[in-house]
């Protein structure tokens, strides 16, 4: 059972919402306004906060960024925005997932159990570190190095390095990674993937046009290898 907060200023969604994810089984909180669940967030203990990004009082990414800067809780964002540019802004703002109304309550089920899955504890032995070059991926600790610094990645920054990390040299198709790394289907053009990827070249400072590690492979995917 997950405590999550849903942060909808339509009542009647609202309203929806909460129905949805009490009958899942969810103790479920929800507020109306950016503020409010700023205030939820930093004096509560959550496992996960539904956002829609038409807030009353403040823009829901504005909201987001400054929910990151007090919480690590996985955030998915529900909103009627389908826009490409709003996917990324929002997804680089600090979001885990990101769905587009209207959606069915099986569909929002569906993103939630594959995100609590990934964030709710992991399968791999304690002592199972990945080293390719100067790149160190502790899997347990969710810690990953270059060299002898930190990489400050995100929940699925690091997903997305640990999947491929544990799979060395070996070309990880998009319709995999979507699947394996963010629970969900593969439906075609998702920009998903590259934005993450893009993020993740910058911490590792590298760049698409001269990878060291990360390497997109056209028309298929991406592979993570040792520098030659």
């Amino acid at each position: 059972m997950s405590k999550v907060l849903v942060v909808e200023d339509d009542p009647v969604v609202q309203a929806a919402l909460v129905h949805a994810l009490t009958d899942l089984g969810h103790v479920v909180q929800a507020v109306g306004t950016a503020v409010a669940a700023l205030r939820e967030a930093g004096t509560n203990e959550l496992d996960l906060v539904i956002l829609d990004l038409g807030l009353p009082d403040l823009d829901g990414v504005a909201a987001l960024r400054m929910l990151r800067g007090v919480s690590n809780v996985p955030v998915i964002v529900a909103t009627a925005r389908g826009a490409e540019n709003s996917v990324v802004s929002t997804l680089n703002a600090g979001a885990d997932d990101y769905i587009v109304k209207p959606f069915s309550s099986e569909h929002l089920a569906a993103r939630i159990n594959a995100l609590l899955r990934r964030t709710g504890g992991s399968s791999v032995a304690p002592s199972e570190v990945v080293v390719l070059g100067d790149l160190s991926v502790d899997l347990a600790q969710r810690i990953a190095t270059l060299g002898d610094c930190p990489l400050a990645l995100s929940r699925r920054e690091f997903d997305l390095l640990a999947y491929l990390a544990q799979r060395p040299g070996r070309v990880i198709s998009r319709r995999e990674l979507i699947q394996a790394v963010w629970g969900h289907p593969y439906v075609g053009d998702d920009k998903t993937i590259d934005v993450h990827a893009s993020w993740l070249r910058r911490k590792l400072g590298e760049t698409a046009a001269h990878p060291r590690y990360l390497h997109t492979v056209r028309g298929v995917g991406f592979k993570l290898a040792a520098p030659e």
